[in-house]
């Protein structure tokens, strides 16, 4: 664990940013641990992560494993293991709560050019049970945080196509289910997009009326996250770019605080070795995309470009946990920043001051 202190240390020394705390760990290097989920189960956290040998997905090598915490991320449990299956690679790549409150986790399930998707659930963060394995239409890359719509029922969104190809091959959509996830109906939003045009890993959240906002990131250097937002429940959408552009294959994640109605979106810059919040009241960024506020750094990881980021964020009560990986390869390590809910007094945003990060 020593060298990812070391690579903390510099990179707050580097970027000129006042202290922070040290984010907690989940699992120490040891192998390629990457690609966390969170999630709370009332007031215990769980952490899902992979392990493989190198940044590849589809090893037969990487499989996926827990660890739980009842003491807000100080201590956790030994891992157990969630997916593993004999000649398939496997990475967590979505989470969300059922209809009953039970943990919900989308595992993508890779051999070769086969590319499925399975959903488990669990109650306790140890034991994991196969719901299903939905046959879909359009093959996603990956199927993203599940979250629940009035008169729709369970949704998640997914996106598909190629990470290295530019062409119009790319899409978007969204999965939904009324049955608390033993089908999907899948919809696609938009097809035939070119690489600067996709948006991809997607975050949601439902704000009421009807309205979902969604933030997604961007795989073409030097554009800004992608915000989507539908009025009617997910039947339309528009899509547009966000000013929100101190990213670098930054994978969002979002939570709505259901006190305060403040909207918290966490990504990390891969690059500059930095986990930033922006902090909104979404009322005012719904219709204007290029009106999000300025960034506030929460922690700060290693600063090789691949060997870190994948931010995911889950809240217990007034505390946001978000999970995010950090090292060099081989090694590397799934930590989890804490951060209190935003409020005012708490928060380095100003509703008012739109724009960059904060210098």
């Amino acid at each position: 664990m020593n060298k990812i202190i070391v690579a903390v240390t510099m990179a707050a020394v580097c970027t000129g940013m006042y202290a922070l705390a040290e984010p907690r760990v989940v699992q120490e290097a040891g192998g390629y641990n990457s690609w966390p989920m969170i999630q709370a189960i009332g007031e215990k956290l769980v952490c899902v992560y992979s392990r493989g040998t190198s940044h590849t997905i589809a090893e037969d090598a990487r499989a996926v494993y827990a660890r739980t915490s009842a003491d807000n991320g100080k201590t956790w449990t030994p891992e157990t293991v969630v997916a593993n299956t004999a000649g398939y690679g496997e990475v967590a790549v979505g989470k969300g709560l059922d209809s009953n409150g039970a943990m919900f986790l989308w595992v993508r399930r890779m051999n070769g050019s086969e590319c499925v998707h399975d959903l488990y659930r669990t109650t306790d963060g140890v034991t994991f049970v196969l719901v299903a394995t939905p046959k879909l239409a359009v093959a996603p890359v990956q199927i993203t945080d599940i979250f629940s719509v009035p008169t729709v029922g369970l949704m998640a969104l997914w996106f598909a196509g190629s990470y290295g190809d530019d062409g119009p091959s790319h899409s978007w959509g969204t999965l939904t289910s009324r049955d608390n996830g033993a089908t999907w109906a899948q919809i696609t939003i938009e097809s035939e997009l070119t690489k600067p045009q996709w948006p991809t890993e997607p975050a949601a959240v439902y704000l009421g009326n009807g309205r979902i906002l969604v933030v997604a990131r961007t795989e073409q250097g030097g554009r800004s996250q992608f915000q989507m937002v539908s009025s009617d429940y997910g039947a339309t959408w528009a899509r547009a770019q966000t000013n929100i552009g101190d990213v670098l294959i930054s994978t969002p994640s979002l939570i709505l605080d259901a006190e305060t109605g403040l909207l918290s979106n966490y990504y990390y810059q891969r690059g500059r070795g930095i986990l930033w919040r922006r902090v909104v009241d979404p009322d005012s960024v719904f219709g204007n995309p290029l009106n999000w506020p300025a960034s506030e750094a929460v922690a700060t990881g290693s600063r090789i470009t691949i060997d870190a980021g994948n931010a995911n964020a889950t809240a217990v009560r007034d505390t946001h946990y978000v999970a995010f990986y950090s090292g060099k390869a081989p090694d590397t390590a799934i930590l989890v920043s804490v951060r209190p809910a935003p409020t005012a007094g708490n928060s380095l945003f100003s509703p008012s001051r739109p724009g960059g990060p904060r210098k």
